[in-house]
């Protein structure tokens, strides 16, 4: 009897390198990788952990800028069957510390840009620095491990349940947290993405996130399960975001509402042919109504919404779908189910707002070293069945549309009335002289909490005029008590507001 073997992701892009070589599978810059090359690439890192020790299991961290070197490092980590630990270069030396000990990874590739990040982090001596486009003393020579090692397929096999990667939380509610992912939960996302946004082997995908970013995976790994095509951005800025759609005639773009909102600003915007574009997935938080119409009347009108959460749970709201209500996030993506659960923990009636929870053949098996956190995540239904709590609030309609009210720890409390900050940036972002808001609860004597209002302008409104013009618009429950410009707003990798350092700004008691 023939033992049926599971189709990782490493061993199918083996296949697309063995019978479409030519193709190309990766774009960064003038630069190309073919199916050959990328095999080729990733077998050489492979092969190179696998003679340092480095196999099964074994824990690898990457701190690198993107490049089509760190498209091969991140996926040889995985030939290797090796858990991949990728890590920001935007975190503080200490933090980048931290997660390297969390994770238990005793070896980091880095290139130049994150080189003087790593050194500050003062890492343990035991840990193996490995440099990628630069020589210094204290650092192995990464390029020189690389040329030596064989490009040859390193024959390693790997299980469903076995780790794939432990990604990192962006943590806007909180220090990150280490998701584990396994082979089987990011085949899935492969295959269920690639389903629900149409991709074939001819698609030509954009990355314009950091690659480090799980969101940032809906424009690599689904592709590339296709036997497509990557094309990753250095550094996104919107001209050339356009400029590059419609020189490799790209037909699925992935960008966060912050994104979304840049790109219809900048005068590049309705001068270039993006005509080729099949699906713009935007995803990181919600898109504004102004937005979103915006979107499909000025870029394209093959706009897809997707609300999820790292942790493994997605719904998604196509272009053909038609909702009465027009607020909504779409409909649970196949292999997830959902439920909307109340304070008590009871299973809400439609309609009805409660906090949103989920699970599917996608989700992580954990989280790494937090038994606690798993534990506080899990909601059980009448049957047992465990699904994530994902600290959003939300509502099913009688279509079967999920729609996001907004996060559980955002919602102000004010003089005994919920307070919904979403409800409130809708009305506000209307405004022709508002780019971008976010609304935050801030203590008070009286209400307890009172709204206030952080904007980045378009031109130099006046912030008392804006500030009237918002309130006349609010019910009085929701009125705001402040509203003040602002030049930018603290981010994650993939847009979210940090609402958290915000009040803390406004509120050092916090």
């Amino acid at each position: 009897m023939i033992e049926p073997a599971f189709a990782s992701l490493a061993s199918i892009w083996s296949t697309h390198a063995r019978f479409a070589p030519d193709r190309i599978a990766a774009i960064c810059g003038n630069d190309q990788l073919s199916w050959r090359d990328f095999d080729r690439g990733t077998s050489r890192v492979a092969n190179a952990l696998l003679g340092l020790g480095a196999g099964h299991d074994v824990p690898v961290a990457l701190a690198m800028h993107n490049s089509l070197e760190m498209l091969q490092v991140m996926f040889g980590i995985v030939r290797a069957g090796a858990c991949m630990v990728p890590l920001s270069g935007m975190l503080a030396p200490a933090q980048l510390a931290g997660l390297l000990a969390d994770s238990g990874a005793r070896m980091i590739f880095v290139s130049p840009s994150c080189r003087a990040l790593v050194e500050a982090a003062d890492l343990p001596a035991d840990i193996q620095r490995i440099a990628l486009g630069f020589v210094a003393e204290g650092w192995l020579d990464g390029d020189a491990l690389l040329a030596a090692s064989p490009d040859t397929d390193p024959g390693v096999r790997v299980g469903p349940q076995d780790r794939f990667n432990i990604i990192y939380s962006s943590g806007t509610t909180g220090l990150p947290k280490g998701i584990v992912q396994n082979h089987g939960a990011r085949t899935h996302f492969a295959w269920s993405n690639a389903l629900e946004l149409g991709m074939t082997h001819d698609t030509v995908a954009l990355a314009t996130t950091p690659l480090y970013s799980n969101g940032t995976m809906f424009m690599v790994l689904p592709p590339l399960l296709m036997g497509g095509t990557t094309v990753i951005m250095e550094q996104f800025s919107p001209a050339a975001a356009l400029a590059l759609i419609e020189r490799h005639a790209v037909t699925h773009v992935f960008m966060v509402p912050t994104q979304c909102i840049v790109t219809l600003d900048d005068p590049a915007c309705g001068q270039h042919d993006l005509s080729s574009l099949k699906a713009l997935l935007s995803a990181g938080s919600p898109l504004r109504a102004d937005t979103r119409e915006a979107v499909i009347a000025r870029i394209t009108p093959n706009l897809y919404e997707l609300y999820g959460f790292s942790e493994g749970f997605a719904t998604m709201r196509k272009p053909q779908d038609r909702p009465a209500r027009p607020g909504s996030v779409g409909r649970p993506v196949i292999g997830f189910d959902m439920r909307i659960v109340g304070s008590d923990d009871a299973e809400c009636a439609p309609g009805e707002i409660g906090e949103i929870v989920g699970n599917g053949t996608g989700a992580m098996t954990g989280y790494h070293n937090r038994p606690d956190l798993d534990a506080e995540i899990t909601w059980r239904d009448p049957r047992g069945r465990p699904f994530m709590r994902s600290g959003d609030l939300g509502f099913v309609d009688e279509e079967g549309f999920l729609h996001i009210v907004d996060r559980k720890k955002d919602m102000i409390l004010s003089g005994g009335f919920n307070i919904y900050p979403a409800d409130l940036e809708a009305v506000i972002g209307e405004h022709p002289a508002v780019q971008d808001v976010t609304v935050i609860g801030v203590p008070h004597p009286k209400w307890g909490e009172t709204p206030v209002a952080l904007v980045i302008p378009r031109g130099q409104p006046d912030p008392d005029e804006l500030l009237a013009w918002a309130n006349a618009r609010l019910a009085r429950t929701q009125r705001l008590s402040a509203l003040e410009l602002r030049t930018e707003f603290p981010r994650n990798a993939l847009g979210k507001v940090l609402k958290r350092e915000l009040r803390a700004a406004l509120d050092p008691s916090t």
